[in-house]
């Protein structure tokens, strides 16, 4: 609002009801969000973190320890919160593991850079600082990074990623399957983790899952008296319909001669069993089509012994594609024997509950299928949760060949040099990439306050060890220091490099807002409950003053 010449009328800018928080209360509500989330899913950190219990509006329940998922089911609204979910989403869909790391190193960045603003250093100056250190964090972690990629290192890689999260009965199996089937997709140095299909069934125990080589798909043939296996499969896919189409207009068709009608039904009749027709000839004796099928279709493959399912989703088409070499046929017409894919079994088996399709004993597959087992829906729901992380992080290894030791170790050696190098620099920087290097031990500290040990203890011990190796962790099962890389404690390079370069940018990003302007909303009453507290948050957020 502004004054006109000395007349004393105002001049609206903004419309009535809109709310604007400037200078240090917008700094100080960021931060306070911050701070706020990070503590949220701090607690989660770690082979002994703790889990939560996320309830919907409709009743139905999560529970998890796995950052992402925590920030995706709550009910976020305060602006500056919901950009630190979003560098949990982006380690997500890079690596796969590493959410709650980047969050929580975030959080601290934003509480140490408070100090520093309460100290009259300007905001600018501090994320110069942070982008600074940053830059050089990268440069050290490269410097302490292992060059590996052998199987025993990526089995140790995914059962670190799992450790934690309801596996701990399974852990050594399931890396072994996660490395078996991530090995198997890899073309040419690269994996598509798409390739690698999940079924989530419940009953059993974990113990139970399995990887199949070849592809599961949650269907059942769409008629029971079709054969339910069929060896030496030659398989087609088509992305067409073996179905008279609906005409795309409004025209009419008037019959006035019974014999008329008669042969309009002999006519689609005709075109369907011709599609058929092309079925067979191609010698195909298993179908999956994305598309309808036909009940007159449907009967002729029965009669005939073909294994045919319909309704099949794109991605399983585009899976079976890589495992049973078929081509993805557009148009019957040009379906032939060369563009058959094989497979030396398919069958239907039930499983619990749930019927599905087994295409196994394919010849070098590009995709799999791994099939989780779990005592209830939220055990199997957490447990494929925890082999989706191990996954992320086997391939990102497999691409990158770089690993890093655990158990807080990196983030020490990362502080440890950090602030040798603030010396380096004159300003204000300095203080700023101190901080830095202080935030950044938040990460073995809340190890061991998950752990039950002292945090301080803990801290005081890995300073001094890391004089002598900067490969020493916490050992938070026995509470005291060992080199991780004798206990098979790693982690890929890419999960710390994504982690700690996502959480220095959104804290720079936050730190240089100074003024907060919120609408009401159309048509709505203005509400700053997301602006000044936490909606679905424990705790939420006091309002600033």
């Amino acid at each position: 609002m502004a004054q006109l010449g000395g007349q004393g009328q105002p001049i609206l800018i903004l419309p009535e009801g809109t709310n604007r928080f400037l200078g240090r209360d917008a700094q100080r509500m960021n931060i306070m969000a911050g701070k706020v989330l990070a503590e949220t899913v701090r607690t989660t950190l770690g082979p002994k973190g703790m889990d939560k219990m996320l309830v919907d509006s409709l009743g139905d329940i999560v529970v998890t320890n796995d950052g992402v998922t925590i920030l995706k089911e709550m009910d976020i609204e305060h602006p500056a919160a919901k950009m630190l979910v979003e560098v949990a989403k982006t380690q997500e869909d890079e690596v796969g593991d590493g959410t709650t790391t980047a969050v929580i190193i975030a959080g601290e960045l934003l509480k140490k850079a408070e100090g520093l603003l309460d100290q009259d250093i300007h905001p600018t100056i501090v994320a110069m600082g942070y982008r600074q250190a940053a830059e050089k964090a990268q440069e050290i972690l490269d410097s302490i990074s292992i060059v590996a990629d052998d199987r025993d290192t990526l089995i140790n890689i995914a059962m670190t990623a799992m450790t934690g999260k309801g596996t701990e009965k399974a852990r050594q199996p399931l890396a072994e399957q996660v490395v078996d089937a991530v090995k198997q997709v890899e073309e040419n140095g690269e994996i598509d983790k798409d390739n690698i299909n999940i079924q989530r069934i419940q009953g059993a125990t974990v113990v139970e899952s399995q990887i199949v080589n070849g592809v599961v798909i949650d269907k059942s043939r769409i008629d029971p008296s079709m054969p339910k296996k069929i060896e030496g499969a030659k398989i087609a896919l088509l992305k067409y319909p073996i179905e008279v189409k609906d005409l795309e207009t409004d025209a009419k068709i008037k019959l006035t001669d019974p014999a008329q009608m008669k042969a309009f039904i002999e006519n689609e009749e005709q075109m369907i069993k011709d599609m058929v027709d092309k079925v067979l000839d191609s010698g195909a004796n298993v179908l999956f089509c994305q598309k309808g099928i036909d009940d007159l279709a449907q009967h002729i493959l029965a009669r005939e012994g073909i294994f045919a399912v319909k309704r099949v989703r794109k991605s399983d088409m585009e899976r079976l594609e890589k495992a049973t070499g078929a081509k993805l046929i557009t148009n019957i017409d040009d379906l032939t024997a060369k563009d058959l894919g094989g497979a030396g079994i398919v069958y239907e088996k039930k499983i619990f509950d749930e019927i599905l399709i087994f295409i196994e004993q394919c010849k070098d597959p590009k995709a799999v299928s791994i099939i989780l087992r779990g005592s209830t829906k939220h055990v199997a729901e957490e447990i494929e949760r925890a082999v989706e992380d191990a996954i992320g992080v086997v391939s990102a290894t497999v691409e990158d060949k770089k690993v890093v030791a655990g158990g807080g170790a990196p983030e020490i050696e990362i502080s440890k040099k950090l602030k040798e190098y603030a010396h380096t620099i004159s300003g204000r920087e300095q203080l700023a990439v101190t901080a830095f290097a202080e935030a950044l031990e938040i990460v073995p500290k809340t190890l061991a306050e998950n752990a039950g040990l002292d945090s301080i203890d803990s801290l005081v011990d890995l300073r001094s060890a890391h004089e002598i190796s900067p490969y020493i962790g916490l050992n938070v099962f026995e509470g005291f220091v060992i080199d991780m890389r004798d206990v098979g404690v790693l982690e890929p390079h890419r999960v710390k490099k994504q982690a700690i370069q996502s959480a220095a940018e959104a804290a720079e990003m936050i730190l240089r807002i100074d003024d907060v302007i919120a609408s009401s909303g159309a048509g709505k009453e203005p509400d700053m409950a997301g602006m000044e507290g936490m909606g679905g948050m424990p705790g939420g957020m006091p309002p600033m003053m």
